[in-house]
């Protein structure tokens, strides 16, 4: 079904309009949790509850939004399965509930929709010429055929049309700006801003259909400037674009072919002066994840909008193989750049692509580790933007000694760091692994040697400079480190605390 709507606070049969008698303390917020909560198998996806208050009775209804569900699976309710039959909501029998499940569900693909009041003269010309040389580029094999081919033929073998009838694909790539109102209430728009270092908005430019044509505006907007990097092995810079090409191409593609239309959004694109690019589509990364995507290089089994990425893939929008997440990876290695960095939270795929080295140090351990993989160096620069590792991820450095340090504070180890010749890496590395526990109590005992009593301040100006790097970021955590230690020379009756001052025993 497509989901549906349940009205909390009107009478049955009537509808007269009672209004929710007694709130309970929920709000629309706790509800939604509750229900997840309860409900199993209750997509979070698209489900709200809207207040309204009656316009005339002034009572308080609530409208619950229920979404579409995406798997074939029942939504259990006191932990059983209902269907309706007549006026009556029965559980659902363990023979029935067999037969549904084993049917076979044809998905249905917003993208493939046909549009029946548009034709093929609400397409953009310009944008089917580009179509034309991309198809050719991607099918040398027809491209001789292809000049044989009038505009509906050729839509039709591309598969951006069907028999000759114009779906959402065919508006969305080449749709005329004027004929949007076809995709309606729909959005097939991207947002492109300017903002400069301190976050303050410089520029702005919404782009609409045709996309096809849209892609190459938006690259004429990027600051994409020439990038000069002294590399180690020579005493001249490399020079290049901030931004590979492809780089600027492949995650629009990608936020165009997986965008989740049905939300109403923008594709938002932010760029960073000088620094960073910023994609985000709406709707949730069907994979498992970007490293199972970088490791199985291969198409994947499920997609959003079928019709629509294959579509892109015959006008050689997106790649043919499914690699274009692990060539934007590659990309960035050959230019010594850090790893593309996906958030997959909040139900939007949001990826950023930096322009510039941020650690020279990290780069010289790209350079100086030939026999690194490109799966090993994305969690290696995981470790050097301190992000969060899993179990799986801390385990595999673990196992191959690339990481040093507890969690969450690990650091590169001495045998990533090690091939380097720089004197500044091997230097960080030292005061990155900073000395053992034991060295900093005598510190704390020496002092109480010396001076007979100190303060806690007293305590944090002695050793703050002299704990590891990887603590610099986090103060709380320096704190936590001092704290620890002086709990450690109380408990081993070294030291007590009396009157504001700690004092050796």
């Amino acid at each position: 079904m497509e989901g549906g709507y349940l009205v909390m606070g009107v009478k049955d049969g009537s509808l007269d309009i009672t209004g929710i008698q007694d709130l309970a303390g929920y709000t629309p917020e706790t509800l939604k949790a509750k229900l997840v909560q309860n409900c199993i198998n209750l997509p979070s996806e698209g489900l709200f509850v809207t207040p309204l208050v009656s316009s005339d009775t002034h009572k308080i209804v609530w409208i619950l939004t229920i979404p579409k569900h995406q798997t074939r699976r029942p939504v259990f309710v006191h932990n059983k399965a209902w269907q309706r039959i007549g006026e009556s909501i029965v559980e659902i029998k363990p023979e029935r509930m067999s037969r549904i499940l084993n049917e076979i569900e044809v998905p249905i693909d917003w993208s493939s929709a046909i549009i029946p009041e548009a034709t093929i003269d609400d397409l953009d010309s310009e944008a089917i010429k580009k179509a034309r040389e991309q198809f050719a580029i991607r099918n040398p094999n027809k491209a001789d055929e292809l000049e044989s081919w009038d505009d509906a033929t050729f839509l039709n073998k591309a598969k951006v049309t069907v028999q000759g009838k114009i779906t959402r694909t065919a508006l969305i790539l080449l749709g005329k700006e004027d004929s949007e109102h076809f995709l309606s209430p729909f959005v097939a728009k991207i947002r492109w801003s300017l903002k400069d270092k301190d976050n303050q908005n410089k520029d702005y430019e919404i782009f609409s259909i045709p996309f096809i044509l849209a892609v190459d505006k938006f690259r004429a907007k990027v600051r994409n400037v020439k990038y000069h990097m002294v590399r180690n092995d020579s005493m001249f810079p490399d020079e290049m674009m901030r931004y590979d090409i492809f780089n600027l191409r492949e995650p629009l593609h990608n936020c165009i072919a997986h965008q989740d239309y049905t939300k109403c959004a923008r594709i938002e694109v932010v760029e960073v002066e000088d620094d960073r690019l910023i994609f985000q589509n709406y709707g949730q990364f069907l994979p498992d994840s970007i490293e199972s995507v970088v490791q199985r290089d291969c198409p994947e089994s499920v997609y959003r909008n079928r019709f629509l990425t294959d579509a892109m893939r015959n006008l050689n929008m997106i790649e043919t193989e499914g690699g274009g997440i692990k060539k934007m990876f590659n990309k960035q290695r050959v230019r010594l750049f850090p790893m593309p960095e996906y958030d997959l939270s909040d139900e939007k795929v949001k990826v950023t692509i930096i322009g510039r080295v941020i650690d020279e140090a990290f780069a010289r351990i790209l350079t100086e580790n030939q026999d690194l993989t490109l799966i090993q160096i994305m969690l290696l620069d995981k470790v050097q933007k301190h992000k969060e590792l899993s179990v799986e991820e801390i385990k595999f450095l673990k196992s191959h000694n690339y990481i040093e340090g507890r969690k969450p504070n690990f650091y590169l180890s001495a045998k990533v760091v090690k091939p380097t010749k720089n004197r500044k890496l091997k230097s960080a590395y030292i005061h990155n692994k900073a000395f053992d526990n034991e060295h900093y109590r005598n510190l704390i005992l020496q002092y109480l040697d010396k001076f007979g009593r100190a303060t806690r301040e007293d305590i944090d100006v002695l050793l703050w400079d002299k704990l590891p790097a990887h603590l610099d970021a986090d103060e709380n955590k320096k704190k936590g480190k001092i704290g620890n230690l002086l709990s450690s020379l109380r408990i081993a009756g070294k030291i007590r605390f009396e009157n504001g001052y700690w004092l050796k025993c």
